[in-house]
């Protein structure tokens, strides 16, 4: 089963031409994007947020773990 759906992959690679064009920003500051990873980041962010299928964050899938780990221990 894929990982990324069609809408999400298209998102990124639109992300990626906005970045090597130099159009691509950092939030609502001016500042430009540099980095390949950070395009990325932002193109999956932006197709997560119009519902395209994607996997979550690292971020949340650590808080998520952790949390679980918590709750057996507490259980215990």
């Amino acid at each position: 089963m894929a990982k990324y759906s069609k809408k999400s992959q298209e998102k990124v690679h639109e992300a990626l031409h906005e970045m090597k064009e130099g159009e691509l920003t950092i939030g609502k500051s001016d500042k430009k994007v540099t980095s390949k990873k950070q395009a990325i980041a932002i193109g999956l962010s932006e197709a997560r947020k119009e519902g395209a299928k994607a996997p979550k964050t690292k971020a949340s899938t650590e808080k998520s773990s952790t949390e679980k780990k918590t709750k057996k221990t507490t259980k215990a």
